[in-house]
């Protein structure tokens, strides 16, 4: 068996994990520091950001579903959800400050301004997109440019952001929690991919190191803190398997689906996805331009019925309207002998207003030119899985669990739904646990 003694072991490289790393590493602790990620890293692969990549690095080939029928897209490779994410930033919410005294203001104006987080110039929003924007406007919508973890003067062979980039940045434009890692491993973090976390070791109420295997093998890693940052569904199955029983009961999802319809005019396919964004904090939903990419939609479409699925040939004239809604608390995370089971539906009051967010989007589609009788709704599907580690509920303000020394950083801690892109609160959150942790160090 693998075993070694350090000082910190982060579990998970995506945003929560890949900041943690990064701050401890550069910060003058002198820590040591081991970072395990299950899956590998895929950016210098020439499957990354296509169709069969796409499959070879998601939980299941991208067919994880919830029991009442939910899709979950779940990386499983360095940097985690952001190397398959439409690269959206949205500041923390007040909630976070007045609700439960987590002031967060700081950490994610510090990282704007470091990534140069901003909307895309109108120019690179797509026309059609633009369009959408245009007439939710007519309707008395005061649509935004959605900020973006995206620099176009990055992209190696020039920008060209469409619906596929959403199986991964192939030009270079989207930043990625894998760079975090790889600034952290020049600052001389310990990377371990292909770790698989099992459970963690604790004795008297205090952390003591984890278990697991690498590829294949056994290890113990020992250590005085351990950060948890698996993600909504990976961090309380290791919970759970570790004896806290109490992770898992209960999730959110931020469950979207896309109102479709066709325009007499070139779709959104080609634009960069989630251009720009609607907030309706009274309903509790977020609207925004996104379409399946070309050989997902009939996928997606065939859940709904085949009838659906042959519209996929008018795909290119396709315009989206995207409702992701904050949902409520509910369902479950269950770890099993072999694997794990995920229960997550839609109350009554969630199903009432996605019922209402439905009718919105319809209207902003038929104002901007599409043909009544071609708008449908998509299946519903599970895009941030989330709070299933929650804040005032197993975890104190400070992300620290039960037991000593042991933190969850990742979008598993959230007390609610944010209904917003996920990533920058997720940074925020763990810049502030990186600076904990340094205090409780020294």
């Amino acid at each position: 068996m693998l075993q070694k003694k350090t000082d910190v072991v982060i579990i998970g490289s995506g945003p929560g994990g890949a900041t943690v790393a990064r701050e401890l590493a550069r910060s003058e602790a002198g820590l040591g520091i081991t970072l395990l990620e299950k899956g590998r890293d895929w950016r210098r692969s020439p499957l990354y950001g296509t169709y069969p990549g796409g499959m070879m690095y998601t939980d299941k080939a991208s067919f994880l579903t919830t029991q009442e029928g939910l899709t979950i897209v779940r990386p499983l490779m360095l940097g985690g959800a952001t190397s398959m994410y439409c690269a959206c930033a949205a500041r923390p919410l007040p909630w976070w400050r007045d609700k439960y005294n987590i002031d967060l203001d700081a950490y994610a104006a510090e990282t704007v301004r470091e990534l140069g987080i901003a909307p895309l110039p109108l120019s690179l929003r797509g026309v059609a997109s633009t369009r959408i924007a245009d007439a939710a406007a007519d309707l008395g919508m005061d649509w935004f440019p959605q900020d973006k973890f995206m620099q176009p003067s990055h992209s190696h062979n020039g920008f060209a952001c469409g619906a596929t980039c959403m199986l991964g940045c192939r030009c270079g434009a989207k930043w990625n929690a894998a760079q975090f890692v790889d600034e952290a491993v020049r600052e001389g973090l310990d990377l371990w991919t292909g770790a698989s976390v099992e459970r963690i070791l604790y004795d008297n109420g205090r952390v003591a190191g984890v278990w697991g295997k690498k590829n294949g093998k056994p290890f113990a890693i020992y250590a005085d803190v351990v950060i948890l940052a698996a993600g909504g569904i990976g961090s309380p199955l290791i919970l759970q398997r570790s004896g806290l029983a109490g992770a898992g009961r209960g999730m959110t999802m931020d469950t979207t689906l896309m109102v479709y319809g066709r325009a007499p005019y070139k779709g959104i396919g080609n634009d960069p996805p989630m251009t720009w964004s609607y907030a309706d904090d009274e309903l509790g939903v977020l609207y925004s331009t996104l379409i399946d990419p070309w050989l997902n939609y009939p996928i997606a479409m065939l859940r709904k019925g085949p009838r659906y699925a042959t519209t996929w040939p008018r795909w290119g004239q396709t315009l989206g309207v995207m409702i992701k809604l904050k949902d409520e608390i509910s369902g479950y995370v269950r770890a099993k002998k072999r694997g794990f089971t995920i229960s997550k539906g839609l109350t009554l009051n969630d199903q009432q207003r996605v019922a209402q967010a439905e009718q919105t989007a319809a209207r902003i589609l038929r104002k901007a030119g599409c043909d009544p009788d071609t708008i449908f709704s998509t299946p519903l599907r599970g895009t941030h899985p989330s709070g299933t580690v929650r804040i005032g509920g197993m975890l104190t303000t400070n992300l620290e669990t039960e037991i000593q020394n042991l933190y969850v950083c990742d979008a598993s801690v959230f007390p609610e739904a944010l209904a917003r892109p996920t990533v920058l609160t997720i940074i925020s959150l763990a810049k502030r646990l990186a600076e904990f942790v340094q205090i409780s160090a020294w």
